[in-house]
């Protein structure tokens, strides 16, 4: 396991926490709109910073931080993940993992230990041949459906969320994801950023207007309660 960035603090990344990211290298996605492009394309490359540093900031701050976001890439691609949660946790943080859901054993397992407090799912798109487009590799949907499912009956809390990228997602796009999350607790509309992206052919794409997320999120206040847009 390679740890390639640390956010000290972050009142963003965990809504109503104060806490640290964690950056774990390596994903099986090539998202073309990721941001992360270190993390991804070339992580043996990527930064390496020690844990024991990490662990130890957190000791000293844990009377302030709430918990630790483990983000990435994709947590779930490493085999020391519940390792690392095992030695945050008895420093007494609560965790939020940020996955892309193709892990549902792994999150069946964290979850069914009591070892996560909140996941983060990224919902790509539809659930169909077009997950393999947005993702830019052979994805098995029955594995992102069957996190859906497993993080939705968890009792943990949790959130999906959605980046709405212009040339990738269209609106009736979000429709059909909504249709695997219907009764959902929490879904997020992400604003492209047109910037650092993995494809640099991005960066030259306009976001869509505000009026188009707004009106993806009116649609979605049909399948899930609490809808909110971030980025704009």
């Amino acid at each position: 396991m390679k740890i390639s960035g640390f956010l000290k603090t972050t009142l963003l990344d965990w809504d109503g926490k104060v806490a640290c990211t964690i950056y774990l290298a390596g994903c099986n996605f090539r998202c073309p709109y990721c941001h992360n492009r270190g993390l991804v394309l070339n992580p043996e490359e990527a930064e390496d910073i020690p844990l024991d540093e990490i662990l130890e900031y957190i000791e000293r701050n844990s009377d302030f931080l709430d918990g630790v976001v483990i983000s990435g890439g994709e947590p779930t691609v490493n085999k020391d993940l519940p390792d690392l949660i095992k030695k945050l946790r008895k420093l007494g943080m609560k965790i939020k993992i940020d996955t892309n859901g193709t892990g549902p054993d792994i999150l069946d397992d964290l979850i069914g230990a009591g070892m996560i407090d909140f996941v983060a799912m990224d919902v790509k798109a539809p659930l169909d041949g077009r997950y393999s487009s947005v993702t830019d590799v052979p994805v098995n949907v029955s594995d992102i459906r069957r996190s859906i499912r497993i993080i939705m009956g968890s009792g943990v809390d949790y959130e999906f969320r959605t980046t709405v990228v212009p040339v990738l997602i269209k609106p009736e796009d979000v429709k059909d994801i909504l249709e695997e999350i219907r009764g959902a607790k929490r879904y997020r509309l992400h604003q492209f950023r047109p910037k650092n992206c993995l494809d640099e052919n991005l960066t030259a794409l306009d976001p869509y207007p505000e009026s188009v997320l707004m009106d993806m999120a009116e649609t979605a206040k049909r399948y899930v309660k609490d809808v909110r847009i971030r980025g704009i």
